[in-house]
């Protein structure tokens, strides 16, 4: 006499649930999945003081390099920093949206043309 368990998965609930397993590894791949991009920020002078640059770093997980800077030497204009950022998806979009509440002016690197500001 064959025992059966009602605790017993079907072949169809099996096929489906390593379906769901796979598709949760491939978005938590593609999330975690590291990039590169170029913003071009202006940084007003009321912002001088504050750590906007560092907090990418330290908030958001991001490895920033500044390729590039323009600052007034005596303190009263805007800057603009030429930033290669290096992150998470997830993490670059956090970033963004960082800026993007503090008001300031973002360029973002240009679609089919890397690197040519």
């Amino acid at each position: 006499m064959k025992h059966q368990n009602s605790n017993n998965i079907s072949d169809s609930q099996l096929e489906t649930s390593d379906i769901s397993q796979k598709a949760t590894t491939a978005n938590f791949k593609q999330n975690n999945t590291r990039t590169k991009t170029r913003l071009r920020v202006r940084i007003p002078n009321h912002y001088r003081q504050e750590p906007v640059i560092s907090r990418l770093i330290s908030q958001h997980g991001l490895t920033v390099n500044i390729a590039a800077a323009i600052l007034g030497a005596n303190g009263r204009d805007d800057g603009w920093f030429d930033l290669e950022i290096s992150g998470t998806v997830q993490q670059i979009s956090s970033a963004q949206i960082y800026l993007n509440d503090l008001d300031l002016e973002v360029l973002s690197e240009p679609k089919n043309q890397a690197y040519c500001w």
